[in-house]
């Protein structure tokens, strides 16, 4: 048997979240084409014949303009360290910059081993594909180098199988029904970010953030109450997001919603507010409440752990 921790790490937008997702069969990341959608640390544990496979998907190293950027980055680099094996997760179908140079010297820093997955196969020809793995070869000694489409499922079994061949012998970490570290209150609070990222136009996502305040378990044959307040930077923005008349934060509850109620299984009535937290992204107490640290990777106790949304479902 096989067992270990996998930290998926890249750029801003690599494709991580949705591998992620792809991999446990659950959607324990939010997706969206807005870069730094992830915002903290996400485990997810899938368990296969040969062994299991711990998961870390991290937010996206950049250069950090805020506190929470600084966080963010350091969960990251902390994951790169502390894991049995790093898969470095490369968006082919964007001109290589600055940053991917400085996170391949990143990598290059470690001892951990470290496998290159070549994400987003299905948008760029074979011949322009080439050249970049091999650029990949030339600049480190990686253990693999996987092209994959964590989309339409392109090599991601191929991907799966080399993550058992170079973890560690060992036992199981978890439970067999274990899927997750993050709390369902966490998962709520991304379900409705993500209708934000969705709804809202591009400068506005960076400085939204979605806080619960109140999660009322359901009474027997009524709703669960959700209450929520989307967090922004600016007086100016706040008419944005509520919208002429209500219209934005009404599409946006709509949307979270319906996706609430497919999560937990029973109808929400969800009360969202907009709230304006001037520089909330320095705030260490709000970033703190969003669950954005820079938390380590440890092999702790499944019990030691926050509970299994699923599992307590």
């Amino acid at each position: 048997m096989k067992s270990g921790f996998v930290a998926l790490i890249g750029r801003p937008n690599a494709g991580k979240s949705t591998l992620l997702n792809r991999i446990v069969g659950h959607k324990l990341a939010i997706v969206s084409d807005k870069p730094q959608t992830t915002r903290t640390r996400i485990v997810g544990v899938k368990n296969y014949p040969g062994g299991q496979v711990v998961f870390v998907d991290t937010p996206g190293v950049h250069k950090p303009t805020h506190r929470m950027d600084v966080r963010m980055v350091d969960v990251a680099l902390d994951a790169m360290r502390e894991v049995d094996l790093v898969t470095l997760v490369v968006d082919v179908s964007v001109k290589e910059g600055p940053g991917d140079r400085h996170l391949l010297d990143l990598v290059k820093t470690i001892k951990t081993p470290a496998i290159a997955a070549f994400n987003k196969v299905d948008l760029i020809a074979k011949a322009k594909l080439l050249p970049i793995i091999d650029r990949y070869r030339q600049a480190h000694p990686f253990v693999e180098y996987v092209p994959i489409s964590a989309l339409d499922g392109t090599n991601v079994t191929v991907l799966e199988n080399l993550f058992l061949q170079h973890l560690p012998a060992g036992d199981p970490l978890y439970p067999d029904d274990y899927v997750t570290n993050q709390s369902e209150r966490f998962f709520v609070a991304e379900i409705i970010r993500e209708q934000v990222l969705r709804v809202m136009r591009d400068e506005l996502p960076f400085s939204t953030a979605v806080v619960i305040d109140r999660f009322e378990d359901p009474v027997e044959g009524r709703y669960r109450s959700i209450y929520s307040t989307i967090l922004v930077d600016r007086e100016s923005q706040k008419p944005i997001v509520v919208g002429r008349g209500g219209s934005m934060i009404k599409e946006i509850g709509t949307a979270a919603r319906a996706e609430l109620e497919r999560y937990l299984g029973g109808q929400v009535y969800l009360d969202l507010h907009v709230k304006v937290k001037t520089d909330w992204r320095d705030d260490g107490r709000v970033l703190d409440e969003m669950g954005v640290a820079a938390s380590h990777v440890t092999r702790d106790t499944p019990g030691s752990r926050r509970s299994n949304p699923r599992r307590n479902r």
